[in-house]
């Protein structure tokens, strides 16, 4: 039996010794309720991937998907360790995708992945009706699961975050992965919002890319139920110390291989080796992200010689100065440039 579910909760059980520690042994009954509760709750979960997932860019060719490339890119990740492709997320630029051209890509990178890995399929939306139907069609192609923001520009409050995300799981059977990145949408869950979502059987973690690791500990402790991604390459090691189960990166783009690793070896008990990678690729990820995302991962797959093609406006291209400085980064991670 895998037993490796334990460590999930021992920041909830560090809260409860605490609670004890300082002699009220009735919060100390209804905190180990808690963790029992969610101990349960946890286990009927399924976990869609461990590991490190790729955030894939999407190649264009003017106004199309350049599928070839995209089947080459999919190829190479499976090949080099990748633990599960995500695609039409921020990073495969689904906000200027047409329905139509979204749907075609998930049912591409489900069929070019045949089962390999898992695919995770980005359908949020801030129109709940629209995030369930393009949630739907994801699920009928076979999709492992569905990455979904929370609602931007019209944002929503706590209460609104409950039930679109609830309409959205009600809709589909397969696993759901919230996604917390308020830098680009303007909004958070609340724990408590997280608490509550946590009850519903198929929303089973959370992309956590908020960049506050206090936060990220307070849902690690108060909300076990939920797995944890990390959603910044820059904090993989500090998230899955928490007891995450791995990260939707952006790196792996580029270096699928060493990005599997820093998660496979912290998994394996080698924590060190995972701290020491994660630190020798740190310029690496911050020259990722010189510019919005996916300017920068796009611009270094194409000097890797992928055809990952143009941006669509309004992104566009990299600003020479912060080129150079990306190129220069992944020269010194080693990573060979094609020009």
């Amino acid at each position: 039996m895998d037993l490796k579910w334990i460590r999930d909760f021992s920041p909830t059980v560090s809260v409860c010794k605490g609670i004890l520690n300082k002699g009220s042994l009735l919060k100390f009954g209804d905190c180990l309720k808690s963790m029992v509760k969610g101990l349960i709750n946890v286990m009927a979960k399924k976990l869609p991937f461990t590991g490190a997932g790729v955030a894939i860019v999407t190649p264009f060719d003017g106004n199309k998907t350049n599928y070839d490339e995209l089947g080459r890119m999919i190829e190479d990740q499976i090949n080099n360790g990748t633990d599960a492709i995500i695609i039409c997320g921020t990073t495969g630029e689904a906000s200027t995708m047409p329905d139509d051209e979204h749907i075609a890509a998930i049912e591409y990178a489900v069929k070019a992945a045949a089962k390999r890995v898992p695919v995770i399929a980005g359908t949020g939306s801030n129109d709940t009706a629209h995030a369930i139907e393009l949630s739907k069609k994801a699920e009928a192609l076979g999709a492992d699961g569905i990455l979904s923001v929370t609602p931007y520009y019209n944002k929503a409050s706590q209460k609104g975050l409950i039930a679109h995300f609830t309409a959205i799981a009600n809709a589909v059977s397969i696993p759901v992965i919230l996604y917390n990145v308020p830098s680009r949408t303007g909004v958070s869950f609340a724990v408590e919002t997280l608490k509550e979502l946590a009850k519903i059987e198929n929303i089973v973690a959370v992309k956590e890319a908020s960049g506050n690791i206090s936060y990220t500990a307070k849902v690690a402790a108060e909300v076990p139920e939920l797995y944890i991604y990390s959603g910044n390459d820059d904090m993989i090691v500090p998230i899955l110390s928490l007891g995450g189960k791995g990260v939707i990166s952006v790196l792996s783009n580029v270096m699928p291989r060493e990005t599997h690793e820093i998660c496979a070896k912290y998994f394996e008990g080698k924590v060190d080796e995972a701290r020491d990678l994660q630190l020798k690729l740190l310029d690496l990820i911050n020259k990722l992200f010189i510019e919005v995302n996916p300017i920068p991962v796009k611009t270094a797959m194409n000097l890797m010689g992928y055809n990952a093609g143009n941006l669509r406006l309004p992104l566009c291209e990299m600003e020479e100065k912060n080129k150079e400085a990306l190129k220069q980064a992944m020269i010194n991670a080693g990573i060979k440039i094609v020009e």
